[in-house]
């Protein structure tokens, strides 16, 4: 079966306390589209945060002496530094103007995944706090709605290792299995897998963000025929854990 990605235009801007799956259902009936079972609703992380008040006041943020000087050094905003610090579990390498840390969630990724960008003036936009109980909620009014199953990824932009460019990611997943475990199976010529593990939901966001653009304000797309072996499973599935990190 061939996939189908589809953008969900329409949305209006989200605020703070915005009822996001009351906002997508209303656009999907506006716009004549239809949702089918095992259908899945890729929703970009920004309008969650923004709907949950995942939103700080630069002028609140004080700077500490670390983010004064590392800001001055590279020219950035010493608010927005102290902000990724404090963010921040670890910080994996500040150099070069960049910050890499692993959030309290465990994403490794650039500013501790605060964003300026497509925020209000002199504000910045945090990470949900726990991206996967935002997306079971989600799933769950999503799937009442309209009265089927879908799965429901929320996607973010990340940078990757050894490799240019940004893709989508799933950084809350409900509804679906995140990976596809082809251990144990055999390929085309009979050798038995050992180590392939696909993240699908991975897969899935990026290949959303095709249609949704970053600056097309379309924060929503539905995926139809990407057929999956499992509906459980958790974006917290996506990440390594610590003793199987070769990089720490």
């Amino acid at each position: 079966m061939p996939i189908e990605i589809h953008p969900v235009p329409g949305l209006p801007e989200i605020r703070a306390g915005d009822d996001i799956a009351g906002a997508i259902v209303h656009a999907v009936r506006s716009n004549d589209m239809r949702v089918a079972e095992d259908d899945i609703v890729v929703i970009a992380q920004k309008i969650v945060s923004k709907s949950e008040d995942r939103i700080v006041h630069l002028d609140q943020i004080t700077p500490s002496e670390r983010a004064r000087v590392w800001a001055e050094q590279w020219n950035k905003d010493a608010r927005v530094v102290e902000l990724v610090l404090r963010e921040s579990k670890r910080i994996v390498r500040m150099a070069r103007g960049v910050i890499i840390s692993e959030t309290q969630h465990g994403f490794v990724c650039a500013n501790a995944g605060i964003d300026v960008s497509n925020a209000d003036e002199g504000t910045a936009i945090l990470l949900p706090e726990n991206p996967d109980a935002s997306t079971r909620a989600l799933q769950a009014r999503l799937s009442e709605a309209f009265a089927c199953h879908v799965g429901v990824i929320v996607s973010d932009t990340f940078g990757r290792a050894w490799r240019e460019g940004l893709v989508n990611v799933a950084l809350g997943v409900a509804g679906l299995g995140p990976l596809i475990d082809y251990r144990g199976a055999t390929d085309a010529n009979g050798r038995p897998l050992q180590s392939t593990v696909i993240a699908v939901a991975d897969e899935l966001a990026s290949a959303a963000e095709l249609v949704m653009g970053k600056s097309d304000r379309i924060p929503v797309a539905i995926i139809r025929g990407a057929a999956l072996s499992s509906r459980a499973g958790s974006g917290a599935d996506l990440i390594r854990p610590a003793d199987k990190d070769l990089f720490r």
